[in-house]
């Protein structure tokens, strides 16, 4: 009889379309932000510039969300990662989870109150450099993993952000500003992006909180 229930309930998990992702117990952050004092001396190195070609600017130039593995695409896959007990369904769309949104301190239990945030907007990118790639190059970039440049946020904060850089828009959570400094300059950096004078001023200052 055992056998029977066992034979059962495997075939029963066989059918499900949905399943588990358990991402942990702590709230994950992206990858390869670096330390305050690396920052600093990265943020040293970035060309001081104005920003150029932005009625140029249109987002459907970074293409994204691209599929990453199976049927998750990038914003699925983040949502994996810095959620939960995040379970999503046979399409890989989150159907329950949490999430803390680090720029206002919000916890969601519906991926639809999350967007995930490109830490260095697209059309910031664009402006500061990004006019000049190739489209292979800021579907890259729109879609990097593998750096701090995407956030899952409160979506209507996100909004709120919109394209600005953080000598006009900073995280309600005081904080968190030395690691969105930090995250922001790794990704200018890394990118070989140029910044504003004033938006350098800016990090400068939310460094000095770390």
């Amino acid at each position: 009889m055992k056998r029977v229930v066992t034979a059962v309930l495997a075939a029963l998990t066989a059918t499900i379309l949905t399943f588990s992702l358990t991402t942990g117990t702590a709230w994950a952050t992206p990858p390869n932000i670096p330390s305050a004092s690396t920052a600093a001396a990265r943020l040293a190195t970035l060309t001081v510039a104005n920003e150029s070609n932005q009625s140029t600017y249109d987002r459907s130039l970074f293409p994204h969300w691209i599929t990453v593995s199976g049927a998750c695409n990038t914003r699925e896959t983040v949502l994996k990662r810095d959620g939960v007990g995040v379970v999503v369904d046979s399409g890989c769309a989150a159907v329950s989870g949490n999430w803390y949104s680090p720029y206002d301190g919000a916890t969601w239990t519906a991926a639809s109150d999350v967007d995930i945030d490109h830490m260095v907007p697209l059309a910031e990118a664009w402006r500061s450099g990004a006019h000049a790639w190739t489209t292979a190059q800021r579907q890259t970039y729109a879609n990097d993993l593998g750096g701090p440049e995407l956030w899952a946020v409160t979506d209507n904060v996100n909004q709120q952000k919109g394209d600005q850089d953080p000598s006009t828009w900073q995280p309600s959570v005081a904080s968190f500003h030395c690691t969105y400094a930090r995250a922001w300059i790794q990704v200018k950096w890394y990118y070989s992006l140029t910044l504003q004078s004033s938006e350098k001023t800016a990090l400068e200052g939310m460094l000095a909180t770390c």
